[in-house]
């Protein structure tokens, strides 16, 4: 099986509440040397056979990411493809 790897993150312009929140959090764990914290999805495909990056794509455009507010990457998973 080949795995697919697409992370999807908001937009930069886009307001991150989830990750203002954990970016308020960090203080108060005695973290001060970090600006800003984003939040995102990492979801994996499996294929059966070999990897196919185009298909992945399409779904995360139609599928899993809003392109209005999200932009996304798709990449092979290096790590499950070592592990096979």
């Amino acid at each position: 099986m080949a795995r697919v790897v697409v992370d999807v993150m908001l937009k930069p312009e886009i307001l991150d509440p989830q990750g203002q929140a954990v970016a308020n959090a960090l203080p108060r764990l005695g973290v001060s040397d970090v600006a800003s914290v984003r939040i995102g999805r990492r979801i994996e495909i499996e294929f059966a056979g070999e990897a196919d990056l185009e298909r992945a794509r399409e779904i995360a455009d139609k599928l899993l990411a809003n392109p209005v507010i999200e932009d996304f990457t798709v990449r092979l998973d290096t790590a499950a493809a070592e592990v096979a």
